[in-house]
């Protein structure tokens, strides 16, 4: 495991980590405080991650716990690989929970959007989805965003209800953040299902936040956008 640390540290570019310091809002009181970056470009870091894709569950999950944001993302690719490569149902559970149990790792968006549909979201695809709602009501923000981004394994496959139900929790949500990832599913779900949408938007449009639509009507024809927008 510590030989994986060692290869992205020298891989590091302080430059790049300057730049990620800023790009993902790590100053006081900001929603990534106190992350730490090497500055590694994320094709690297998947390359690294396929090279040591035979790293066994315990060692990617001990790699989660580093406080470089690099070996984390490292970490939950090889979670991502090990989901997919497990024979059995066990198996893929034990991944599962290895996740949520340690999502407070899973601290900034990039970490989330990149691994919360290939293991959450595929796991609960076939299962009761209930462990959703309740990472949806959680004070923590990833939590939430783990929650509504882990349905983009449904929506993928043409199951936009969890999304939706979802999404009327996070209506009143406070964070930013939050309105950006769940308008952003909103408009995976029109592209598959545009009905569906337009009634939510229907219910909901005047109360939602601004950004939350503007995300979701993102893809319509302009007249439609200006439609929405002056409800």
């Amino acid at each position: 495991m510590q030989h994986i640390v060692d290869e992205l540290k020298s891989l590091a570019d302080p430059a790049i980590a300057q730049h990620s310091l800023r790009f993902f809002k790590t100053g006081p009181g900001e929603y990534g405080e106190g992350d730490c970056f090497l500055g590694i470009r994320v094709p690297i870091l998947r390359r690294v991650a396929r090279e040591h894709k035979a790293l066994p569950l315990q060692d990617a999950v001990a790699l989660l716990q580093s406080p470089w944001h690099e070996v984390r993302l490292v970490a939950l690719l090889l979670l991502i690989s090990i989901y997919r490569a497990a024979r059995t149902d066990r198996e893929r559970t034990a991944v599962y929970r290895a996740y949520l149990s340690h999502a407070a790792r899973i601290n900034n968006w990039d970490l989330v959007d990149l691994s919360s549909e290939h293991v959450v979201g595929a796991h609960l695809f076939t299962r009761d989805r209930s462990p959703l709602f309740r990472l949806v009501r959680s004070r923590n923000l990833w939590k939430r965003r783990i929650a509504v981004l882990a349905t983009f394994h449904f929506i993928r496959r043409g199951d936009c209800s969890t999304t939706l139900e979802l999404a009327e929790h996070l209506l009143t949500d406070p964070e930013d953040l939050m309105h950006k990832a769940t308008g952003w599913m909103l408009r995976e779900v029109e592209k598959r299902d545009g009905a569906a949408a337009r009634a939510f938007l229907t219910k909901h449009s005047r109360e939602m936040p601004r950004t939350m639509l503007r995300y979701a009507i993102e893809r319509m024809p302009e007249p439609e956008r200006r439609s929405w927008l002056t409800r």
